[in-house]
């Protein structure tokens, strides 16, 4: 089994990521979500900048921040949207860090493609969380439709052709490394 492993590169890929993943979600769901206000911290930031965006755009905004999973931001007029713990993208962060961590390539190209790669899908939902704010002022029978759907597909797109350009351009090792 074990050569089995070493000598198929995608079975190792498999196992090395599906371990990592879950380690880290295990952590994430029952050590820092419940020993922890990190995750409420990392909404509330998601709020803020949301909250800015919209600012920048000319609009009055309200959000309501607090230390529970009912936060949310919006334009004055509207409902806004809630911020919960499942849109704060943290899951999605552990699943791009580790395609990369697991798949082959430079150790050093890691080191930053990780990092800004997790950066670009946070900047990524807040436009997304600006964008709900927006339907949500505009045409809210048009929120759910763009938040299940849409957005969805928009986010995981991205992490998608995020992978692809570490598999094309980063990942290539050369010939003494490949092993």
């Amino acid at each position: 089994m074990i050569t089995a492993l070493k000598q198929n590169r995608f079975l190792k890929f498999l196992l090395i990521s599906s371990v990592v993943y879950l380690i880290l979600y295990l952590t994430y769901e029952f050590v820092v979500k419940k020993y922890s206000n990190l995750d409420q911290a990392f909404i509330r930031i998601i709020i803020n900048w949301t909250d800015a965006l919209l600012h920048i755009f000319g609009y009055k905004t309200f959000k309501v921040l607090g230390d529970t999973e009912f936060q949310s931001v919006g334009i004055d007029g509207s409902q806004g949207v809630w911020v919960g713990a499942a849109c704060n993208a943290v899951t999605l962060f552990f699943l791009f860090a580790v395609f990369v961590l697991a798949y082959p390539g430079h150790q050093k190209s890691k080191i930053w493609f990780v990092p800004l790669g997790i950066f670009t899908i946070h900047l990524i939902n807040i436009m997304r969380v600006t964008a709900l704010a927006l339907i949500s002022f505009y045409k809210p029978e048009w929120l759910d439709f763009n938040h299940t759907y849409t957005f969805t597909f928009l986010v995981y797109g991205y992490i998608f052709s995020l992978w692809i350009l570490w598999v094309n351009k980063y990942s290539v090792l050369p010939q003494n490394e490949n092993k």
